[in-house]
């Protein structure tokens, strides 16, 4: 029986920091130290929906993934970790089902980006780097194996920073013209192993 394949040790380079080369040191210390070592981040978030036919809309898409959809203060959990050469994050809302999405890694930063795949939907997604703090920026998607094209795509914010010490995420999608459909945010702390 073959054992396990661990995740990256602390020592080694990932994925993350061997894509950003010299660049790596343009993130705030704790987001470098997050994503050479790893770790589980957790706290409370604010989810909110736009109104009218565009909440709807929001609801019906966090329901796809696994987000609460009574637009009201939730704790989520997310595991960051590296394993064979790509990023992987693990969220969990309360205490729902876990949504997870690999990150595969192309080129160099600043030209390079990285493949999101989660279930059918794959994101073509760049850097940027914002005050120490982590921008995806969508450039292409796929879903299955036919291209969406970027005018039909919701616009996606998302991003981490460092806020007084703690994890501040972002996320925002909205459609043109007619805004946010869903977002969250909040400030989250990095779990000590016995928290996880």
């Amino acid at each position: 029986m073959a054992e396990p394949i661990a995740p990256e040790s602390a020592t080694d380079d990932t994925a993350v920091s061997r894509w950003f080369g010299s660049a790596f040191g343009q993130l705030h210390p704790q987001l470098q130290t997050l994503h050479r070592r790893g770790g589980t981040l957790h706290g409370p978030l604010t989810i909110r929906f736009g109104r009218g036919l565009v909440g709807v809309f929001g609801r019906r898409l966090a329901r796809k993934l696994g987000i609460p959809t009574d637009g009201t203060v939730h704790r989520l959990q997310v595991g960051i970790h590296h394993l064979d050469g790509r990023l992987h994050w693990d969220r969990r809302f309360d205490d729902g089902a876990r949504f997870a999405s690999t990150f595969r890694p192309y080129g160099r930063w600043p030209d390079g980006g990285w493949i999101e795949e989660t279930g059918a939907i794959t994101l073509r997604l760049q850097v940027d780097v914002v005050d120490g703090g982590w921008q995806w920026r969508c450039i292409g998607a796929r879903l299955g194996r036919w291209p969406l094209p970027l005018w039909l795509l919701p616009r996606t914010h998302a991003g981490k920073r460092i806020e007084a010490g703690d994890y501040r995420f972002d996320v925002s999608i909205a459609l043109p013209l007619l805004g946010e459909v869903l977002g969250y945010g909040g400030l989250l702390q990095l779990a000590d192993d016995g928290d996880q």
